[in-house]
């Protein structure tokens, strides 16, 4: 599949670049939830050795999306929808701090990006499209708050609610509104309004939890 793509630093490591593309399929579940995972099959597939791979799943368990269990394999986490509420509470508080800070912090390089993201907003077709566009911004935020440990956790769970989202994409009538909504709060953020870009974070956070809820 076609990574979701993020902003770059740097030329990236095989392991690195094994990572990003194993943890965009789980998290659009192109692997399915409860697949094994077969290190061998992932080297060749994305024409790495098994080092680079290894070190990318041992990546992905810490970080939920595979699961090892002894004498039986590693396979894609479950997605479970009793998990929404936790991760729904992190990102609730943690999302509107990113976007306030990415307003008070981003460079001319990250407005530029986040502009260039609103010109996308209105072309994505597919429900896939949309899912990877939402992906696109929201990484493209925090790193706009140069806090690597801030962006970190906020990739971590934002992966997490994205696979949810998948499981009941079809279910979901009113994608492209919610994805929508970014084109406001990247506006806020370009000009610099913390608090307004904080509250619209927070808004959409709570927007995505009742989407999800009223579907199930």
């Amino acid at each position: 599949m076609e990574n979701v793509a993020e902003p770059l630093g740097e030329e990236l490591s095989f392991a690195e670049r094994a990572y990003r593309s194993i943890r965009d399929q789980l998290v659009m579940l192109d692997i399915r939830p409860g697949s094994p995972i077969n290190e061998d099959q992932l080297a060749q597939s994305l024409g790495f050795g098994r080092t680079p791979v290894r070190e990318a799943l041992k990546r992905l368990q810490y970080e939920r999306l595979i699961t090892a269990y002894p004498r039986r394999g590693t396979f894609a986490t479950d997605v479970n929808i009793t998990d929404l509420a936790h991760i729904s509470e992190v990102r609730q508080e943690l999302e509107p701090l990113a976007a306030a800070q990415a307003a008070r912090r981003a460079t001319t390089a990250d407005r530029e990006t986040l502009t260039e993201l609103i010109g996308e907003l209105g072309s994505a077709g597919s429900s896939t499209d949309l899912m990877r566009l939402d992906l696109k911004v929201h990484r493209a935020v925090y790193a706009a708050t140069h806090n690597p440990y801030l962006e970190d956790t906020l990739v971590r769970y934002d992966n997490l609610a994205t696979r949810i989202w998948c499981l009941f994409i079809d279910r979901l009538a009113d994608m492209a509104s919610h994805v929508e909504e970014h084109e406001p709060l990247i506006e806020a953020i370009v000009a610099g309004d913390a608090e307004k870009a904080a509250d619209l974070a927070r808004g959409h956070v709570e927007g995505f939890e009742q989407a999800i809820r009223s579907a199930i």
